[in-house]
């Protein structure tokens, strides 16, 4: 925000409730229906704005003013309804449409240079010829090299109309050669299931990572293939999950529920109700389910945990879910830009909204209520957990579950304290850089891997960790920064996931870690158990 618009900020505050009022003139709900305005409040607005574009001392861009006060008055609502300027619109679309118009491939920046990982299989860019660990100098002409190119910028180069050309300067390390290629975009799924296998013989798992538009034809998909190789019982991880398409969640729900079973509930200003019952089709209606959930699952996530846990048919697993059981609406303002505006809550079948609480323009606050959990203890103890006896609602089957605040999970597990350390803690920098080294130094020798090969072999660990220690010197030699730690062990398997995922995809990165992550250790001794009382 310049400094004209600082100045002129303040003097829009007070119109902020009129304008409010006045966006509704051109929000399109649907077809058939617009939002009517009192000639006199767009006459205000409409007289105000001309005044300043005419008549002003200094010249200003009204629509950027019209900007800062539509974000004004979403910021006073609740924390979930955005403003999104055109210029974002297609990022964001790209996230619930499941696709993008580019070349197809995974980079990194590595040192000074960004360089290819992996083109996708069947995408553009390996069609073209393009390579691992190729490095890519110009697009279009225009360098990318250097340390101060952001990431963004190539994002932005490489992607385009589809069937339009790109055209890329390429330094191939082993042939120590520059050379053009030239790739046509296209139409680039979006992956929303990046991972399904068999844990064990009967034992299924399936890793959900987003709701956009094709993730319930990946996840049907998914269930098929692990019944043909004899799933029994399904782990559904939806951790990390932030939601999405609400139509997607209901479809999911949907394959486990028996006909006219409640999923959810909608509930609008007007008090509203609107039904989401399953249907007569599903294909595991009769499976034993565990989810996985935690404190980033949110929304989406939450509706398909929350259907699940009410009508008794999954065992929730993990840590409280994010709280976020507000329905956003899309909509279009005319000029390319839309609002994501909150016209309802949702509620569990049991009748429980677990919405977060919030106070209206309060968004600070209310996001760091949730940074609060590392700190309050609730992500490593049970008991920890925030619950309000006021909300507590009974299932079918007589189990108490509690409303106010995000899906309380029914078999707790704690944190990992070197999971957070390594996946998202300081460690995170120096791994990423150095596993694109190992690769880099030890290509020839890692693509002579099958994926079966690379996750049978359990030499590789050991020759990543000692590269590790030699890379950066004095690790491992500090003492453990809680009791029980296991960093060493929980270093080695995230780093061949790390380098399986860059080899072959993310299928590998989770059958490389899954065996040994806490929350499926609890769900496999949990099933001992019960076979043991049998």
């Amino acid at each position: 925000m310049n400094n004209k618009q600082k100045a002129l900020y303040s003097i829009f505050i007070g119109i902020a409730i009129v304008l409010g009022i006045a966006i509704g003139s051109i929000l399109h709900f649907d077809q058939q229906t617009e939002l009517s305005l009192k000639p006199t409040e767009k006459d205000k607005i409409d007289n105000l704005l001309r005044y300043i574009k005419e008549e002003y001392v200094d010249t200003v861009p009204t629509d950027s003013i019209v900007d800062i006060v539509i974000k004004d008055i979403l910021q006073n609502l609740d924390p979930h309804s955005v403003y999104i300027p055109k210029q974002e619109v297609a990022h964001a679309d790209e996230e619930l449409d499941g696709e993008f118009t580019g070349i197809g491939v995974l980079f990194q920046k590595y040192r000074d240079t960004f360089t290819v990982i992996r083109p996708l299989p069947n995408s553009p860019a390996q069609a073209a010829g393009l390579h691992r660990m190729d490095r890519i100098l110009t697009v279009n002409n225009d360098t990318l090299f250097g340390h101060n190119v952001d990431i963004d910028k190539l994002s932005e180069q490489i992607k385009g109309k589809t069937g339009t050309e790109v055209k890329l300067t390429v330094y191939r390390k082993t042939a120590d050669s520059i050379f053009e290629i030239r790739i046509k975009r296209s139409k680039i799924p979006l992956i929303s299931v990046p991972a399904h296998f068999m844990v064990n013989d009967t034992l299924g798992f399936i890793k959900l990572s987003t709701f956009s538009a094709d993730t319930y034809d990946e996840f049907h998909k998914a269930v098929i293939n692990l019944k043909k190789q004899g799933m029994q019982t399904l782990i559904l991880d939806l951790r990390n999950n932030t939601g999405g398409l609400l139509q997607q969640a209901d479809l999911i729900a949907d394959e486990f529920l028996p006909n006219g079973k409640l999923i959810f509930f909608t509930k609008d200003q007007k008090g509203n109700i609107k039904k989401v019952t399953a249907t007569a089709r599903g294909d595991f209606e009769q499976g034993n389910i565990f989810v996985l959930i935690n404190e980033n699952s949110a929304s989406a996530s939450e509706i398909v945990a929350g259907a699940l846990q009410d009508n008794d048919m999954a065992t929730i697993v993990g840590r409280r879910s994010y709280g976020k059981g507000l329905v956003q609406r899309e909509i279009q303002l005319g000029d390319g830009s839309k609002v994501r505006l909150t016209t309802a809550r949702y509620y569990t079948p049991t009748g429980r909204s677990i919405q977060k609480p919030y106070q209206k323009g309060h968004r600070q606050e209310y996001e760091q209520a949730f940074k609060n959990r590392q700190y309050n203890g609730e992500l490593y103890y049970k008991d920890s957990i925030p619950i309000n006896d006021s909300l507590k609602y009974t299932t079918p089957k007589g189990k108490i579950v509690y409303g106010g605040g995000g899906i309380i999970p029914d078999i707790f597990v704690p944190l990992n304290p070197d999971k957070y350390l390594y996946e998202y803690g300081y460690m995170n920098r120096f791994l990423s850089n150095f596993i694109t080294d190992y690769l880099d130094e030890h290509l020839t020798e890692l693509e002579n891997y099958t994926p079966e090969g690379f996750i049978s072999d359990s030499l590789i660990v050991d020759k990543l960790y000692e590269n590790f220690k030699q890379k950066h010197k004095g690790f491992g030699t500090r003492k453990p920064q809680h009791k029980n730690s296991h960093a060493p062990a929980q270093l080695k398997r995230l780093m061949k996931a790390l380098l399986g995922r860059d080899l072959f995809g993310d299928n590998v990165y989770y059958q490389i870690l899954i065996p040994d992550d806490p929350m499926v250790q609890k769900i496999l001794n949990t099933e001992k158990e019960k076979k043991n009382e049998e």
